[in-house]
């Protein structure tokens, strides 16, 4: 099954939803949840069909603890994946910090930075090590995930040392192209991306 990001999006998107549903919802129908999320229905039902193994039924459509177990097992959020954050400037504090990463399966382990003031530092119980510390940090504690905060310039050197380091999938939030060998997944979370879209929303609006 080859699914989209945007899908990938959109199904943690229901999860969310649904987990914020009072508790004495205990059905809803993929109509209600598509009204709610201001979609399509039909988009809703086809893209919940792939990780609930049953369709909502007619009338009572899903049962919302059924559908939030499922959404889990197929987004994978009940494996917990290591990750270390590479640049602990102000973003780097605000993701290290994230405390909600856990729900999603993503357990930060520490971070990483240049800066000898912060260097032996914790945020939120996570150690802030040397760049140099890397590697043996890596060794100990085998980490699934490297998280790129650092400005552009510096983007590519953090990218090639997760790489070193066996780091397989890296989740980049700086604003540069990086080079990484076959067989290493780099997802970019374009911020910039995202301000474009809205900006445009404001003009198209007025």
């Amino acid at each position: 099954m080859n699914l989209t990001l945007t899908v990938f999006r959109r199904l943690s998107l229901y999860l969310q939803y649904l987990k914020q549903l009072p508790p004495e919802v205990t059905r809803i129908s993929a109509t209600i949840i598509a009204k709610d999320l201001g979609l399509g229905e039909v988009l809703v039902r086809k893209e919940l069909s792939h990780a609930s193994r049953a369709s909502g039924r007619p009338k009572t459509g899903y049962v919302v603890s059924t559908l939030i177990r499922e959404l889990e097992n197929f987004l994978d959020y009940n494996r917990l994946y290591r990750a270390v954050v590479i640049g602990i400037g102000g973003f780097g504090r605000a993701l290290i910090g994230h405390a909600d990463f856990a729900d999603t399966g993503l357990y930060i382990a520490a971070g990483f930075d240049i800066d000898e003031s912060i260097i032996g530092t914790q945020i939120e119980g996570k150690p802030i090590l040397s760049m140099s510390d890397l590697p043996v940090f890596c060794e100990q504690h085998p980490v699934d995930i490297g998280i790129i905060a650092v400005p552009k310039q510096a983007a590519q050197q953090a990218c090639d040392s997760l790489v070193a380091c066996g780091v397989r999938s890296i989740w980049s939030f700086a604003p540069a192209a990086l080079k990484a060998p076959e067989g290493v997944a780099v997802h970019y979370e374009n911020l910039q991306a995202s301000l474009a879209l809205l900006t445009h929303h404001l003009r198209t609006t007025e």
